[in-house]
């Protein structure tokens, strides 16, 4: 049975590995900055979803074959890379789109967000690497179904308190992106940091 001191040092990894700048932060900032607080968050519960998923496969073995086939691994980058670059050139579109002053937007929808947010971390196979290299170090010899399901919710909910902080922060200053210029500025910026991070994962080794 994992001890509790285990299991804070558990939390404590995960955290920094949230923490991280990295496609998700940058959905998370993009969807919380432009269209609110709603969207920054259910962005954050995709990405919740996709650390759940990653440290369970990560307990069953699955991430393992996903870490060590090549073809695998490179199917699951290059998919990760295409769809940030995706995401990269939606909002560098937006940023040539004239838009009014104001707090409105092109409307968007919650499970849009939270699909960015899956996604985004669903098909980085630095999370398979990630959790495949902690969760042997804090599950016991002999694992029950209950020691992987509280070490990967324990992963979901630092992530979601991360991501929810990260969104209701950004949302509280959103009124300093009502302006057309400042909103196209952070579509470019976010646009070009998307394209960049989805070219570094389709040339990683």
């Amino acid at each position: 049975m994992t001890t509790v001191t285990q299991l804070v040092a558990f939390c404590g990894v995960v955290s920094l590995g949230a923490m991280s700048p990295g496609p998700d932060f940058a959905v998370v900032v993009r969807r919380s900055a432009l269209r609110g607080r709603t969207e920054g968050m259910a962005a954050a519960a995709g990405i919740a979803t996709g650390v759940f998923l990653w440290a369970v496969a990560a307990a069953a073995g699955v991430a393992a074959l996903v870490a060590t086939v090549p073809v695998v691994l490179t199917t699951i980058r290059y998919a990760g890379a295409a769809y940030l670059a995706y995401l990269g050139i939606r909002a560098l579109l937006a940023a040539f789109r004239p838009a009014p002053d104001g707090l409105a937007v092109a409307p968007g929808t919650t499970g849009g967000a939270f699909r960015d947010g899956l996604l985004c971390n669903a098909l980085n196979p630095k999370a398979a690497v990630f959790f495949l290299a902690l969760l042997p170090q804090f599950l016991p010899a002999h694992p029950t179904a209950v020691d992987t399901l509280t070490l990967s919710l324990l992963a979901v909910a630092v992530t979601l308190v991360w991501f929810f902080t990260v969104a209701n922060l950004v949302a509280a200053f959103r009124r300093l992106f009502a302006r057309s210029r400042v909103r196209r500025t952070i579509d470019g910026l976010s646009g070009a940091a998307l394209l960049g991070l989805g070219a570094r994962l389709a040339l990683a080794r």
